[in-house]
């Protein structure tokens, strides 16, 4: 028998050459689903209608993101919270060009297919936009080849955005070593060597985070770190100056670029986070009333 998707299918054709694309896509889900309503068989759905919540979240979440996107977009001011770390940077780039020394970035230790390291290289382009500007030297030591290319990538644009094509050499990132600790003694050596007086520390870090920190601790250098690592925050915070704990690491980026898109991104998901708040606060309450249990049931995923 012929189930009824393929049926609508077929009469909206001989109808019209041009479908509607909302059409093609409740066609693309009847075709799509094992549970398709056939000519024979009217009890059967298309849709698990158990799993509602769970649309319904992702259609409160995507809209929070389009709309914030699309404030951003008409120029609306969106507010986001200072992170003195990140307005700390200008700070350290200038202070590096009064003093005529480097300043120091490391990306984290992880492949480019890190968010952490996606976060970095983002924060990366900014801060070369500024060392450009005030041109005062940068060094990026890297670990893999990946993080190396997309380095060089970025750095460039920024460069040349600024009109200082001239200033770009291509040796500012460099791939230093693809071992961990061999990573970290070259990088440390180069501290001690070039005694750069900003050290900018974005990404993942491990058990290298305290020899880094301390190192160019001993330097002199103003340091500014930034991880999602928690186990690792605590030798940043004893060791630098500033430090980007979790989710700003991701914000920054957002932060620094104020482009519409990230910006209403970021404002998409702490609304979503207020909202989950929220509920969690009233299924306390009814729960501690003993009259949580209808609560409970709509946010259970079958």
């Amino acid at each position: 028998m012929m189930n009824l998707a393929e049926s609508l299918s077929i009469a909206l054709k001989k109808k019209s050459k041009k479908i509607p694309v909302l059409i093609n896509v409740l066609l693309f889900f009847l075709l799509s689903f094992p549970g398709s309503v056939t000519a024979d068989d009217t009890t059967g759905s298309a849709f698990r209608y158990e799993r509602l919540n769970a649309l319904v979240i992702v259609v409160v979440f995507s809209a929070a993101v389009l709309l914030y996107t699309r404030w951003a977009r008409q120029g609306r001011p969106l507010f986001v919270r200072k992170i003195p770390g990140i307005d700390a940077v200008e700070e350290a780039v200038g202070r590096a060009t009064e003093m005529g020394k480097a300043v120091l970035f490391i990306p984290g230790l992880q492949e480019l297919d890190d968010i952490e390291t996606i976060a970095a290289i983002s924060i990366l382009g900014r801060v070369a936009r500024i060392t450009a500007q005030y041109e005062t030297p940068l060094l990026v030591p890297v670990r893999y080849p990946l993080v190396l290319a997309a380095g060089q990538e970025v750095v460039e644009q920024a460069y040349n955005e600024l009109g200082k094509q001239d200033a770009y050499n291509k040796d500012i990132v460099r791939y230093v070593a693809g071992e961990q600790m061999a990573f970290t003694s070259a990088v440390n050596g180069l501290m001690m060597r070039e005694r750069p007086a900003a050290n900018i520390f974005m990404g993942a870090f491990f058990a290298e985070s305290l020899l880094l920190a301390e190192t160019g601790n001993a330097a002199g250098a103003i340091q500014i770190a930034g991880t999602a690592r928690p186990e690792q925050l605590p030798f940043f915070i004893a060791a630098c100056d500033y430090t980007l704990m979790g989710e700003e690491l991701y914000a920054a980026s957002s932060y620094l670029s104020k482009e519409p898109l990230m910006l209403g991104g970021l404002k998409g998901q702490d609304f979503i986070k207020i909202i989950i708040v929220l509920l969690i606060l009233v299924g306390v309450i009814l729960v501690s009333l003993d009259i949580g249990d209808w609560y409970y049931k709509l946010f259970e995923m079958a």
